[in-house]
């Protein structure tokens, strides 16, 4: 049983955040990030030709489908490797999972480079294929739900949303630079020799990307907040998580419930905007595959601005607001915005995916902060790693499934009607969600920047305990109030 503590908060009891050690671990954990999606923006964007490559012998539009499959697939085994690498890293710690997520990411990543094509092996190859793609799903399951709280505990609390931004930040930056570099290699290469060759640059090049971010997250220390529960639990004050889930699902169930809204809402329309467009502009709209990476790439540089801006205003207005705005914006005008990217018109193109990319910063600029929040430290890693990626199977499907309502249906509009639907979660999570801005982690005690700010909470801490006092007195006086007009009516009742 856990030792129940009653000493009063006291300003030593307020962890200081070191301002190097956080700005360390913030972009240790934005470059794993950026790893992680430099591979979704490379494969994306070469799905085309992946298409041809390991699949040959079927029609351009089954390829497009069976490239974007080999993408979805591997989400279904993220929850294995949620669960797995989110009860070691509550256990061992953060930094250490990390670690080992990030050397299985980039060797796999690696690896897809070295596979043979459907020519020289035949079946084997879109089999070598998945089984890398598997690999790289098992190691994710565990990388961003690790970064995350990671970036939120050794956030202060005032800073979370802004500082949590930058671990997107880092998503997109990677995006970016995958996209880029295969833009960069189509203008380079012949047709002839990137189909060749030319294709498996990018993913060789995840290897010495991954050296890098391991280096940072071995050299990185654990987090405040984590040794502040290995401090607990060695003195005994708390109680050891023998059934991390069983735990979870029984007392955190709404939390369950508003967490796999967010992850869907946010990570549908991101996959969307940025996985699936390209191919969508590039088969179903026809424009050269360069016109519609460079849409998209132009489209992420805004991102990147906008981005730490809304996990700022985020600290100072609630992350709650934003998640309606993105949510009702979706819900309204992606049918709109998907008509703009239909005109054939450039300008009218690009002025549509930003409608929706401005709508999905209201997600992707607060997610990490609001996440980590909703659970306490013994299984914060845990919780997340698990509903996260059961959540993001619906993600993980998104292109696939759109690639394949648009060419079943012949109807161009059907990813706008998907959005619209993902609108309409977002609003009733946004309703239901309780607001966690400028509010410690869940069962934690505050954090600050400095011993100013310390203060300063500590006198919000106190001045929220004489609320609850005076509120629990004004309850008390009503029910004795009540029981007197009841005495009163009824004499023989006293």
């Amino acid at each position: 049983m856990a030792k129940s503590n009653h000493k009063p908060l006291d300003i030593n009891d307020i962890p200081i955040i070191n301002d190097n050690q956080l700005k360390k671990a913030t972009w240790a954990s934005a470059f794993s990030n950026a790893i992680e999606w430099y591979d979704f923006g490379v494969y994306s964007f070469l799905a085309y030709i992946i298409g041809q490559v390991f699949f040959p012998h079927v029609s351009p539009s089954v390829q497009i489908i069976a490239a974007l499959s080999t993408f979805s697939i591997p989400f279904f085994i993220r929850p294995l490797g949620g669960i797995i690498f989110g009860l070691i890293g509550d256990n061992i710690g953060r930094q250490k999972v990390l670690s080992i997520t990030l050397v299985i990411m980039s060797l796999s990543t690696f690896c897809i480079g070295l596979i043979p094509t459907y020519e020289t092996i035949g079946i084997t190859s879109p089999v070598l294929l998945l089984m890398v793609k598997l690999a790289q799903g098992f190691s994710i399951g565990g990388e961003y739900s690790g970064s995350a709280t990671v970036v939120a505990e050794y956030s202060p609390d005032r800073k979370r949303g802004f500082i949590g931004g930058w671990l997107d930040f880092g998503s997109m930056v990677g995006f970016i630079i995958g996209a880029g570099l295969v833009v960069f290699l189509s203008m380079l290469l012949s047709q002839s020799a990137l189909y060749s060759w030319g294709w498996r640059i990018p993913f060789l090049i995840a290897l010495p990307l991954g050296i890098i971010s391991f280096i940072l997250h071995h050299i990185s220390e654990e987090t405040p907040t984590f040794q502040q529960h290995l401090e607990a639990r060695e003195s005994e004050e708390i109680a050891e998580t023998k059934s991390a889930l069983k735990n979870i699902i029984s007392k955190y169930w709404r939390h369950i419930l508003v967490c796999a809204g967010l992850v869907i809402v946010t990570n549908v329309s991101f996959y969307l905007l940025l996985t699936y467009m390209p191919s969508y502009l590039a088969h179903n709209l026809n424009y050269d595959t360069e016109h519609g990476l460079l849409i998209i790439i132009a489209i992420m540089v805004g991102m990147l601005i906008i981005q730490p801006i809304i996990g700022l205003l985020s600290d100072k207005v609630g992350r709650k607001p934003f998640i309606l705005i993105g949510s009702i914006g979706l819900l309204l005008l992606s049918y709109p915005a998907f008509m703009l990217i239909n005109s054939q018109h450039i300008p009218l193109v690009f002025l549509g995916v930003f409608i929706l990319a401005l709508f999905i910063n209201c997600f992707t600029g607060i997610i990490t902060s609001i996440l980590p929040a909703m659970f306490p430290t013994n299984i914060r890693y845990s919780a997340i790693a698990s509903i996260f990626n059961l959540a993001i199977i619906v993600a993980g499907v998104t292109p696939t499934l759109v690639a394949w309502l648009v060419e079943s249906t012949g109807n161009l509009y059907m990813p706008a009607y998907y959005l619209m639907l993902v609108g309409f979660i977002g609003v009733v999570t946004g309703f239901a969600m309780h607001e966690t801005a400028k509010k410690p982690l869940h069962g934690t005690t505050p954090t600050a920047a400095n011993r100013n700010e310390a203060e300063s909470l500590l006198s919000e801490h106190f001045d929220s305990i004489e609320g609850e006092v005076e509120d629990i007195d004004q309850k008390i006086e009503e029910l004795q109030n009540k029981r007197q007009e009841l005495v009163d009516q009824h004499p023989k009742l006293d």
